[in-house]
């Protein structure tokens, strides 16, 4: 079991979605040795950029730098680039920003890692957020329902050269059937039993996103806002562990 659970720490990633650094970093010291990664977002690194990430792997944390690039292929390679050379160990870009922009953003990944000689950081495309419904997509013009429109982005992601999504749990075995095994799939949209939805729209709770098949949960406010982080991230460890026997 103890086996199990240090599998299940490491498929968990923790949302630093916060705007005070020094919380941050306490937290880091708190769960890295409970977590696979720490996110750093929009919030954190718009407040401090570059040192917010400098900061998690000071304290021996991994980070997945969460900014959604979508932007032109060069500008989105350049950006890549640099995220490299922070040396993260994830990353993502819009699957929406097309299939240029994600081949330009792969081979930017494996080229800069390869100058700078570190290991390349997993480089996820983003499908539709979890706080999207039908009615949402259909607003801004997309009148496929949001499992339809996940799969067929998420084809796009794997045939571009990724190295897997960011999507719903509940679409998890949609992505399977047309993405091959190793193909990798990171789910927000994970709350425990006991916690609220937010604004979330498309959630599972951890175990279920285990046994459905996903590679990493993203988990944010159930810990962040926890009377004990650690024992909150222990807990859901435990549920995941629980899928993965």
């Amino acid at each position: 079991m103890e086996a199990t659970t240090e599998k299940a720490n490491k498929k968990l990633i923790i949302a630093l979605d916060l705007d005070d650094l020094s919380r941050a970093r306490d937290l880091v010291q708190e769960l890295k040795d409970s977590v696979g990664l720490f996110k750093v977002g929009h919030q954190l690194f718009t407040r401090f950029g570059p040192s917010a990430v400098a900061m998690v792997h000071e304290q021996g944390g991994k980070v997945f730098l969460d900014l959604k690039y979508h932007d032109i292929p060069h500008t989105v390679k350049n950006a890549v680039e640099a995220a490299v050379a922070l040396k993260v160990a994830m990353l993502n870009v819009h699957i929406s920003g097309g299939s240029d922009m994600m081949k330009a953003a792969a081979e930017a990944a494996r080229s800069k890692a390869r100058a700078i000689t570190v290991t390349p950081p997993i480089l996820l495309g983003v499908t539709v957020l979890t706080s999207l419904s039908d009615a949402d997509l259909a607003d801004v013009g997309i009148h496929s329902p949001v499992a339809e429109e996940v799969t067929r982005l998420a084809a796009l992601a794997y045939a571009s050269g990724l190295n897997g999504v960011v999507a719903s749990p509940q679409e998890i075995p949609l992505i399977r059937k047309v993405c091959p095994t190793g193909f990798l799939i990171v789910t927000p949209g994970v709350r425990p039993p006991d916690a609220g939805e937010n604004d979330q729209k498309r959630v599972l709770t951890p175990c279920e996103a285990i046994h459905a098949g996903a590679d990493y949960l993203v988990i944010g406010r159930p810990i962040l806002q926890a009377s004990d982080p650690k024992i909150a991230a222990q807990k859901i460890a435990q549920d995941m562990a629980a899928a993965l026997t």
